[in-house]
This record gives C-alpha cells, sequence and structure tokens, in this order.
C-alpha cells in the first residue's frame, strides 16, 4: 500500500501548482480523500477533503477559492490544483486517505512559495 505525492516545488506569490497523489496496492474509491500540511514546529492541519463518490469537497477558510481538490477513481489519483497561492502556503503537504479506522499517508512533497 502506497501514496505517493508530487507536483511540488518553488512558486512566487500568486502563482499555481497542482499537486498529484497516486496511490497504490488498494483502491482509493471507497476512501475519503485528503490533503494535509505541515510546517515546522506546527501540528499537521487538514488543508481540503473529497468524499468517496467526489460530490462532497471541504476546505480550510484560508484556502477556500483558492484550492480545488478532485479526484479520479478510474486512476487512483487525487489532485489539489492550488491557485493564487500566498508564502503562508508554505509547508510540506501530505496525501490521506481514510476509511473507517483505515487510514494510509504519503511522504510528503513541499510546497515553497516565495519571491
Amino acid at each position: 500500500v502506497q501514496l505517493v505525492e508530487s507536483g511540488g516545488g518553488l512558486v512566487q506569490p500568486g502563482g499555481s501548482l497542482r499537486l498529484i497523489c497516486t496511490a497504490s496496492g488498494f483502491t482509493i474509491s471507497s476512501y475519503m480523500m485528503r490533503w494535509y500540511r505541515q510546517v515546522p514546529g506546527k501540528e499537521r492541519e487538514l488543508v481540503a477533503g473529497i468524499a468517496s463518490a467526489g460530490g462532497t469537497t471541504y476546505y480550510i477558510d484560508p484556502v477556500k477559492g483558492r484550492f480545488t481538490i478532485s479526484r479520479d477513481n478510474a486512476n487512483n489519483m487525487v489532485y489539489l490544483q492550488m491557485n493564487s497561492l500566498k508564502p503562508e502556503d508554505t509547508a510540506v503537504y501530505y496525501c490521506n486517505a481514510r476509511r473507517f479506522s483505515t487510514d494510509f499517508w504519503g511522504q510528503g512533497t513541499q510546497v515553497t512559495c516565495s519571491s
């Protein structure tokens, strides 16, 4: 079982990045999928979530209107489109799959927003 994040990098304020989470070893179609982020010295925080069927999404207030989470169950992938990035979005971003008591995590991808 594996979740692998990609798409992170360095971007200037106002720029965009698209994070990709690729799952293997299990099928994400029955899992709630989420993106979290963490900065050094702080707790990991939930950024966005999407229900298993993809119809319901959730965002924390600081990213509403700028980030979009989506999923492709057929290809076992989850995306986080991040637009209008701000320096405070700088963090390691993690993909999470959750179903009842089962919880899978990726290794994270670094997103740095700086001029």
